[in-house]
This record gives structure tokens, C-alpha cells and sequence, in this order.
């Protein structure tokens, strides 16, 4: 896979080429490099938010970027989970409705998905709190909702952007732990990009971004 940007004077510069990588169901990535070689370019690519410029991105067998953008946005639904470092939880709904909300985009009832998301906020410390709004949460608590709702829908993948990039380390401590144990317990295979060393030693692999592509860190 390859991606490159254009240059204010013309002609475009290469961001990043020869990107390979095939990620095992259950298996934690860990994605690091320097700013701006295109780490959340290539979670955008293979969310299918984002084209490369060669190269194909598959899912389940599908190639993201040969879809039209309802059928992306159809395998984004069913196939992906996502965790960001500002954990965009919605602030008008409950928790239990910011949980259940990629199921009830994948199409199912209601009754079901509330039920699947109290399962879910239970099995990140937060049993009961489904009829909670998020103004009354601490950033780690956030960052719980956002890990439930990456995983209720059971993806395949979870991308993840700097996920504990706005935690205090024993809170990030605690919230990585979470999120990987989980994912291994789902059978859901995580990509990571961080900064961060402790991040990066809990991943079964680290590989570095680089303009010439991905390389053991």
C-alpha cells in the first residue's frame, strides 16, 4: 500500500509506500513513528475513510476501497470498532445508547443492542451505568464507554488512534489492560498507533512507519 500528499508548489510527496501487514484474529499491533509519516492517514485508509494511492486494503475478503461509500460505510458498521484519543462519546446520550450505537447502526432491535451494551459497559467496571450521561464521567470512565462501544458490535478489527494519549499513566495503565483484554477475549484484532513505550510493550508486535514502509520497531 502506498499514500502520498500534494505540495502547495505542485507534484505531491510520498507519505508512506510499501505498507504490508496482515493483522491474525485477536493479535494487538502497535503502530509508532515519527509525526506526521501518516499513522492516522493509514487507520483512515483501511477504515475506508481514506484511498491509497496503490495497493488494497481487504476485510473479510473485501476490498475497502473498491466499495461504493454505502457499502463502506455498511463494512465500517459491521467489521470495525474504533477508540480515539479524545474518545468522542456523544454527550446527548446515555451511555448505554453511546454503547448501542453500532449495533443499532448494523440494523439490530433496539431491545437487543441496549441489552448487548449494559453486557458490554458491565464488562468494563461500568455495570449499572447504562442510564448515565457522559457530563458526570472522568476521562477514564470515557475512555470504558468508548472500549464498549469499539467491541459490542464484535468486529473484526479495533483501530485504535493514541488511545491513551489524554490519560494520566495509571488511568492509560489500567485503560490499556482493559482494551486488550478484552480484544483478546473477543477474538478482535487490534491496530494501535501511540507514542507511547508502555503501550507499545503490551502489543504482540511493534512495527515502525516510515516513508520507505513498515518495519519490526
Amino acid at each position: 500500500m502506498a499514500r502520498s500528499v500534494p505540495l502547495a508548489g505542485g507534484g505531491r510527496r510520498s507519505l508512506f509506500a510499501n505498507v504490508n501487514i496482515v493483522l491474525a484474529p485477536g493479535e494487538v499491533v502497535a503502530i509508532t513513528g515519527e509525526s506526521g509519516v501518516g499513522k492516522s492517514t493509514l487507520l483512515n485508509i483501511i477504515a475506508g475513510l481514506d484511498v491509497p494511492d496503490a495497493g488494497q486494503v481487504l476485510i473479510g475478503g473485501r476490498n475497502v476501497a473498491a466499495l461504493a461509500e454505502p457499502a463502506r460505510a455498511a463494512l465500517r458498521a459491521s467489521a470495525l470498532g474504533f477508540v480515539f484519543q479524545a474518545f468522542h462519546v456523544l454527550p446527548h446520550l446515555t451511555l448505554a445508547r453511546n454503547v448501542a450505537l453500532p449495533c443499532l447502526l448494523s440494523g439490530l432491535p433496539a431491545s437487543q443492542a441496549l441489552a448487548r451494551a449494559e453486557t458490554m459497559l458491565a464488562a468494563v467496571g461500568l455495570a449499572g451505568r447504562g442510564p448515565d450521561w457522559p457530563a458526570v464521567l472522568s476521562g477514564g470512565e470515557m475512555q470504558r464507554v468508548a472500549i464498549a462501544r469499539a467491541l459490542v458490535h464484535r468486529p473484526a478489527l479495533v483501530l485504535a488512534d493514541e488511545p491513551t494519549g489524554n490519560l494520566d499513566p495509571e488511568t492509560a495503565a489500567r485503560i490499556l489492560d482493559l482494551l486488550l483484554a478484552q480484544a483478546r477475549d473477543h477474538q478482535t484484532a487490534v491496530l494501535i498507533v501511540t507514542h507511547s513505550e508502555m503501550v507499545a510493550g503490551a502489543a504482540d508486535r511493534v512495527l515502525r512507519l516510515a516513508a520507505s514502509g513498515l518495519v519490526p520497531a
